[in-house]
């Protein structure tokens, strides 16, 4: 997944995403390409060297990223933000498939309670997160997939599916959480029931 997702007001919304390292180099610079394809606007973001001389003083890097159309952003020692290079609009590059899914996963998702920068922390997925929400339903006991709909219209899908195995049929049409269920709803807290039904949002993807 990326790093950040940003939606700027427009109609088609323009599609933001940002790249974040420890520090810059090509591997930042290859992961901005591989995205390139599903957004508009591709900024790439890693701390400042400490000396000055880094890559992102390397009048060559900057280069790259400039015929590229990337924009660059410098994290200060204080986690202050500067603009090093400004995007630039190139030819149209899009993957009209892939951004449609990226722009639907990000208006399905409820923020990213996953913290950014980690390799072996699950993505946080609106599917992960509709599944979450059905969890959280059942711990007072088993539900039917008809009584989670008002929470995800594909509580069904969720529960048959049963992707991360968190839920187990105990009768027909019945579901319960499994114990892996409930370590989920430790590790990812959840609302109550009655704010996740306001809350919850439909996810189609996994």
């Amino acid at each position: 997944g990326c790093d950040i997702v940003a939606l700027r007001e427009g109609e088609p919304p323009i599609v933001v995403i940002c790249e974040l390292k420890l520090q810059f180099n090509l591997e930042l610079v290859l992961q901005g390409v591989d995205r390139a394809a599903a957004c508009d606007e591709v900024w790439l973001a890693a701390r400042l060297s400490a000396r000055g001389k880094g890559r992102e003083s390397d009048a060559r890097f900057r280069n790259l990223c400039r015929r590229l159309g990337f924009g660059l952003l410098g994290v200060t020692a204080t986690d202050r933000v500067e603009v090093l290079l400004s995007p630039i609009a190139l030819a149209p590059r899009k993957n009209a498939r892939r951004r449609s899914r990226l722009v639907d996963e990000h208006q399905r998702r409820r923020g990213d309670p996953v913290a950014g920068g980690g390799s072996r922390n699950p993505i946080m997925t609106a599917y992960r997160q509709s599944a979450l929400a059905c969890a959280a339903a059942m711990v007072d006991g088993p539900k039917r997939p008809r009584d989670l709909k008002a929470l995800t219209p594909i509580a069904p899908k969720i529960l048959q599916h049963n992707v991360y195995g968190w839920f187990a049929r105990v009768d027909r049409g019945l579901y319960d959480l499994t114990d892996a269920g409930r370590a989920s709803l430790v590790r990812w807290p959840q609302p109550s029931h009655d704010e996740s039904r306001h809350g919850i949002l439909n996810a189609s993807a996994i």
